[in-house]
């Protein structure tokens, strides 16, 4: 009986020891973020990431059982900032584009939504060369949106590019641009549905067109990194089939941002 125990004894150590060792080698997933880009990322007043993106990425992480580390970068650092080795992957509402493909590989989309202009209420503004002629548009910088006005309408209209969204529509509010154009979720939620947006809605329609929009937003790795890119696909799939995206969804949401 006491060798029993005394072997019991071990053998509990032992479980003991290795689930010790697990948790101790469990992996960190450094996140490159922008922070400043609500609902999907931003930084509440306690100094930590919070939205969508991030809820996301935590989702996956718990799937993929690594522990995730994120890391602040203004927008246009972020891409370098992978290259460079400052994190492992940018979850931070990224589109996939054949622009972008050059220097990051993706994975799968996590989700799809349209640009929308937004101006003044009343404003009556046409989305097309003869409407925005003479207009000034605000952008973020080194975004898709900042492209798109750029192609569509540099020829005819002022486009004014900011270090964040938020800058944009400050601007907006001040009358110093005529127009935004932006992910139309992050214009509703972040804008429109805020006391500095109430004045101001949208105007035109949706655009999606892959030249500028891409196959949707995904998360960017650095080139080569097939082994994290696959990990990450699958946990996309495994939160999709297991409902978790669906809370997270709904926790900001009143619709499917996933998209056709």
């Amino acid at each position: 009986m006491k060798r029993s125990f005394i072997v019991w004894c071990i053998a509990l150590m032992s479980l003991c020891l290795a689930v010790h060792a697990f948790a101790a080698d469990k992996k960190k997933l450094r996140i490159g973020t922008e922070g400043a880009y609500p609902p999907f990322n931003m930084v509440n007043k306690e100094g930590k990431v919070e939205g969508f993106d991030i809820d996301i990425a935590r989702a996956l992480c718990k799937e993929m059982n690594m522990e995730p580390v994120f890391v602040v970068q203004d927008w246009d650092g972020l891409i370098p900032g992978l290259i460079a080795k400052k994190f492992d992957c940018i979850i931070a509402s990224m589109s996939i584009t054949d622009e972008r493909k050059q220097k990051v590989d993706f994975t799968d989309k996590y989700y799809l939504t349209p640009a929308r202009f937004v101006a003044k209420k009343g404003a009556g503004y046409t989305i097309s060369k003869d409407g925005l002629k003479g207009k000034t548009i605000g952008v973020q910088r080194a975004t898709i949106h900042e492209n798109f006005a750029n192609d569509m309408f540099g020829d005819v209209a002022t486009i004014k590019a900011y270090a964040t969204q938020d800058e944009a529509n400050m601007d907006l509010v001040a009358g110093r641009v005529d127009l935004v154009v932006a992910d139309a979720t992050v214009l509703e939620g972040g804008f429109l549905n805020t006391d500095a947006g109430k004045d101001f809605e949208f105007t035109g329609p949706d655009f999606k067109d892959k030249k500028w929009f891409g196959e949707g937003i995904g998360i960017a790795v650095r080139k080569g990194d097939k082994e994290l890119r696959e990990k990450l696909n699958k946990a996309i799939k495994a939160i999709r089939a297991n409902g978790e995206y669906q809370k997270i969804n709904a926790k900001y949401f009143k619709f499917d941002v996933y998209g056709d």
